[in-house]
């Protein structure tokens, strides 16, 4: 049963903490200014737990751990990139992570291991079903407040992202097939089974022993192909026996065949060819929903996060504004309109600038941007720079060979393209070739100034992956590593906060400083100089 809990404890006259601890440690605990302090009034303080009301019954069952907790935990865990055993002992036993948690009696008690992952377990399980995801919108709610508060402008925009492997293995297609049947053979009841001949049921049960790498390690190409033709064909006899089962295991088995063979009616089932398979196409068993990607000449299975941030020169400091996650086949590009819409939500003011690198670029950004009246600021320009450069000027196409230096003669031909003669014959060009240069010279022109303001983005980057080891994922599934994201992204503002109120409170520290020191010295003159007229007169 839901039931909201309020954001302030009533303070125990007997088990609060305060009266435990000497005047020293007292001062370090209620100094609003530390991290502790901080993370509560910035984070915790602000979860609106109503977003969570869905998870829970409203006429029955026993009433829920407090949420605000709950999801401080889950934030604190990612942002101390802590193990769940170590965040449960700080939880219980560390007086700051209690106090940020706005546990302040020795009493209060925390939500328990099975709680806080039935908890996690609801949140996925909603969003499978719904499709929205509460951490995100409880992100959004958090973020915009401290827009707000802070009067963060968001005029400016800036965009980058990265791309994070998941914790699984390269597999060849040998073992990828293998993995997945033998993965839903040791998961599914034994008597779904029954319908196979014992001659399949025998062949099932050696692949079952067999150890896919050390047979690709001893067979040839040639018989790791044949192999391949064998397990498909007693994959589809299991497909089509097994029909009334569902389960996650089976799911993936029959998308792995799908991808991975033909089923054709003279010839049976056939191995598809390597370039048929899908960048998007099932790379582990253990993790089925992230994908390939080839990016910087290093391969990649896992996920692309999106990071959309404020950068504007006025700003006390910069917020996150959107955080999103894709499998690793999407393009940068694609990610440009939504984080976009996401941040002017909780943004005050309109966003007129967006800076990012080449890779955003595409015609629907080019025209998205335009239509909503936005700077949009490419840092390059994907693809070698063209040996033909092209300028159109009142209908008039000229053409330079750069590689030459000579004017080409452009000849229009009667489909509308353009046409140049060159030495090994001809050259064509369409409108959208010659707009691309000319956009192009346009990013080659952006001053400096302008054009920085975009890398500053990658210390984001670099702070959501810093708790990895070889930027690679702790966790498998899509939704799973984008609540990382999101939880990690959470952190990152609170402490871009922390930081800006330490060092207004450092500066204040130093004004009082200079203010005494100026005191100081002023008294000190001042009875220096009536000091000597003293000696003086008693002289006289």
């Amino acid at each position: 049963m839901f039931r909201k809990t309020e954001p302030t404890h009533q303070l125990s006259m007997y088990s609060g903490v305060y009266q435990h601890l000497t005047k020293t440690s007292n001062s370090i605990y209620k100094d609003k200014n530390l991290w502790h302090n901080i993370f509560y009034k910035e984070i915790v303080s602000r979860i609106d737990e109503t977003l969570f009301a869905p998870l829970f019954s409203e006429t029955s069952g026993a009433p829920n751990a407090p949420i605000r907790v709950l999801v401080g935990m889950m934030i604190l865990k990612e942002g101390e990139g802590c193990s769940d055993q170590k965040l449960f002992e700080n939880a219980r036993f560390n007086l700051l992570f209690r106090k940020a948690l706005g546990l302040v009696n020795m009493d209060d008690s925390v939500p328990t291991e099975s709680t806080y992952y039935l908890f996690r377990k609801n949140i996925g399980e909603y969003f499978k079903k719904t499709g929205i995801d509460l951490l995100e919108a409880c992100f959004q709610q958090i973020t915009k407040g401290q827009i707000i508060d802070y009067q963060v402008s968001g005029q400016s925009l800036r965009m980058d992202s990265k791309l994070i492997g998941s914790n699984i293995a390269f597999y060849s297609r040998y073992e990828l097939v293998h993995k997945s049947l033998v993965l839903f053979y040791k998961s599914t009841p034994k008597e779904h089974f029954k319908l196979l001949s014992d001659e399949k049921l025998a062949r099932l049960d050696s692949y079952v022993k067999e150890k896919s790498a050390d047979t690709v390690y001893r067979s040839t190409k040639e018989q790791v192909k044949e192999k391949l033709g064998e397990l498909g064909t007693l994959i589809y006899s299991i497909i089509q026996s097994i029909t009334a089962f569902q389960s996650t295991d089976y799911g993936t088995l029959k998308q792995v065949f799908k991808e991975q063979y033909d089923v054709e009616e003279d010839a049976g089932i056939q191995l598809k060819a390597n370039k048929e398979i899908s960048a998007k196409s099932i790379q582990s068993p253990h993790d089925p929903e992230c994908d390939y990607r080839r990016k910087n000449d290093e391969d990649t299975k896992g996920y692309s996060h999106n990071i959309a941030e404020t950068c504007d020169e006025n700003n006390p400091m910069n917020i996150i504004t959107d955080v999103q996650t894709a499998p690793a086949s999407k393009a940068d590009n694609e990610f440009t309109k939504p984080a976009t819409t996401n941040s002017q939500k909780l943004l005050q003011d309109k966003i007129t600038n967006i800076h990012t690198d080449g890779a955003y670029h595409s015609e629907d950004n080019q025209t998205f941007t335009r239509e909503e009246g936005i700077n949009f600021y490419l840092t390059g320009f994907q693809g070698a720079v063209p040996r033909y450069e092209l300028t159109k000027d009142d209908h008039t196409i000229r053409c330079i060979d750069t590689k030459e230096n000579v004017e080409v003669e452009v000849v229009t031909t009667p489909k509308g393209k353009y046409r140049i003669k060159t030495g090994k014959g001809y050259r064509y060009f369409t409108d959208k070739e010659i707009e691309k240069q000319v956009l192009r010279k346009e990013i080659a022109q952006i001053p400096r100034e302008i054009a920085n303001k975009r890398n500053n983005v990658e210390a984001s980057i670099y702070q959501l992956a810093y708790p990895l080891r070889k930027d690679k994922t702790k966790y498998r599934g899509f939704f799973k590593n984008k609540i990382w994201a999101i939880l990690r992204c959470t952190w990152i503002n609170c402490v871009r906060i922390a930081k800006y109120i330490m060092g207004i409170a450092k500066n204040e520290a130093e004004k009082v400083n200079n203010t005494l020191l100026s005191v100081l010295l002023t008294f000190l003159i001042e009875n220096l100089f009536n000091f000597k007229a003293f000696r003086l007169r008693s002289n006289d």
